[in-house]
């Protein structure tokens, strides 16, 4: 029997729900580590996830060009040194199937499989007031009876699949990047068009350029990009980077994004020589550096936003050299600042536009109208044929991935719903009205935006599991966030928001991808050492505004 379905195999739904101490949500790098810490403290734990076997983001990714952007050797758990030196890494960024294949190696070292129900989607949990418990169901039928309802569900997990009207009526392939198919796909000689110039996008269009028959990339948000840097890993960067386990373990969780590197430079300190050359000698690195460990003044700054934006704009230019390529793919500052988006690393991508196979079609003025039988027709009319439609047009993120679950919480309120007025959490990790749910890689904690998810999810899941563990030992079964600790998390979360570039800026980060969503800044943006600190220090309080009984 293929171990990967195991779990989801070993028995039948029934009608008498299965009693657990928690229920996860998710088997991803957030879900595993849970699970395993959850199950050390003697509970009974059952993860359920809709994948045929562990990875999360790296089992739905998996398109081609899919890779790491943080660097593959800070990308681990890093609680077990035996577990972290046991793996090497063939490269700086590695691609999807290694990525998959690490997954895998974390699951049977861990034992992880036979807690995990796979090939199963969580529909609904409803909270019981009277009884301090989650009642959970699944479309397979499940039920489970669970104290902790744990959300692993992760950031960009919520795929914006249907996205034009008529997609249904094509006669070619079309999918989401999230969602593509595990069989092999043919590209050669197809037309192919991708809709969409996000991180993923990029990865994807970089990668097909030089396979497809024609390739036509639908643009309309031009976006800063940063050259990667990937050099192979052989024994001896092997053993390098091994041998600085512990100096990252220390580091990493008290840096602002969670990465190796931190800013330690300010701005009005230097010249403007000197200004130029420390970016110069960051951009070379060919990592997220610049944006990460740069100068923070870019996210509070207009001036120093405008000139960081100019340094990487003129970087672009200069490889793209047609003036309609550059209108197209190029961000004007005006618009935007470099670093209040997502930023993407990429390889050769820009060079691609130079291809004769290729033709980036303009949807800003233009935009798609519909998907027809024969391909994608724009509003003034005019269709392009395509043979297959890839959607790289991102997610419902932060939210998303929890209000398409029914949660019920306390008198009948649903998480749907309370979110479609106001997101909000307290710490991102507990939402008022929701007694003994804790979630992780959610709004208002450091999550996809800004942060090394391992780094932030091993914290959050630690947090998680430091919480259970204390309820325990003071014989306390319910647990809610007050409505005043949410609401002193929500200020300060806003206070630390607003005061940045990204707040004003339309951008995933704020929603602002899904029409009719609450705008707020999604990601905690204070940093990952002071989010650290914080939750550290609610928790030295005994958890105060943490109601428990």
């Amino acid at each position: 029997m293929n171990i990967a379905v195991q779990g989801a195999l070993r028995r039948a739904p029934s009608d008498k729900p299965e009693v657990l101490d928690a229920l996860i949500i998710g088997a991803g790098v957030a879900g595993m580590y849970q699970l395993h810490q959850l199950r050390k403290q003697g509970l009974k734990v059952q993860a359920v996830d809709a994948a045929t076997d562990v990875g999360g983001t790296w089992y739905w990714n998996r398109y081609p060009g899919a890779k790491f952007d943080s660097e593959s050797y800070i990308y681990q758990y890093l609680f077990d040194e035996a577990l972290y030196k046991d793996w090497t890494w063939s490269e700086r960024f590695p691609a999807q199937p290694e990525i998959e294949r690490w997954m895998h190696y974390i699951a049977d070292r861990l034992e992880l499989r036979p807690d995990i129900l796979f090939g199963t989607t969580v529909t609904s949990a409803e909270y019981d007031e009277a009884r301090g418990r989650w009642t959970v169901r699944t479309d397979r039928g499940d039920n489970f009876d669970t104290q902790f309802l744990i959300g692993c569900c992760g950031m960009l997990s919520a795929p914006l699949e249907n996205r034009f009207p008529g997609q249904s009526s094509f006669r070619g392939r079309i999918f989401h990047t999230a969602r593509w198919p595990r069989e092999h796909l043919d590209l050669e000689g197809k037309r192919v068009g991708v809709v969409g110039i996000g991180a993923t996008g990029i990865q994807v269009i970089q990668t097909i350029a030089d396979r497809v028959g024609e390739l036509k990339v639908f643009i309309r948000t031009p976006q800063y990009v940063l050259p990667m840097k990937n050099p192979k890993y052989g024994p001896e960067e092997a053993k390098a980077y091994k041998a600085r386990f512990d100096e990252l373990r220390q580091n990493l969780p008290h840096t602002f994004s969670g990465f190796e590197y931190d800013f330690t430079k300010k701005w009005a300190e230097l010249t403007p020589d000197e200004r130029l050359a420390v970016l110069e000698e960051i951009y070379a690195d060919g990592s997220l550096k610049l944006w990460l460990a740069s100068f923070s003044e870019m996210f509070f700054e207009e001036d120093v936003s405008r000139e960081i934006s100019e340094f990487v704009r003129g970087k672009m230019i200069a490889r793209l050299k047609d003036p309609k390529l550059i209108d197209l793919l190029v961000p004007n500052a005006d618009d935007y600042g470099f670093g209040t988006h997502r930023v993407p690393l990429e390889t050769n991508y820009l060079e691609v536009y130079h291809r004769d196979n290729v033709e980036p079609v303009s949807v800003r003025d233009n935009p798609i109208a519909e998907v027809v039988p024969e391909g994608i027709r724009l509003e003034d009319g005019t269709v392009h044929e395509l043979d297959v439609i890839i959607l790289a047009t991102g997610f419902d993120a932060g939210s998303g991935a929890l209000t398409r679950i029914d949660i019920k919480g306390k008198g009948g309120r649903t998480l749907k719903d309370d979110w479609s007025r106001d997101i909000r959490t307290a710490y991102g990790t507990m939402v008022h009205g929701y007694p003994n749910l804790l979630i992780t890689g959610s709004p208002l904690s450091p999550s996809a935006a800004l942060c090394n998810m391992t780094t932030c999810l091993q914290q959050q899941t630690e947090w998680i599991s430091a919480l259970v563990s204390h309820m325990r030992a003071a014989g306390k079964t319910v647990m809610e966030a007050s409505a005043e600790l949410e609401e002193e998390w929500v200020q300060h979360h806003d206070e630390t928001a607003n005061a940045t570039l990204i707040a004003r800026t339309n951008s995933w980060y704020v929603g602002s991808n899904i029409p009719g969503k609450p705008r707020r800044v999604l990601s905690y943006t204070g940093g990952v050492g002071t989010y650290r600190q914080k939750c550290d220090e609610l928790a030295a309080s005994g958890y105060q505004g943490v109601q428990m009984a």
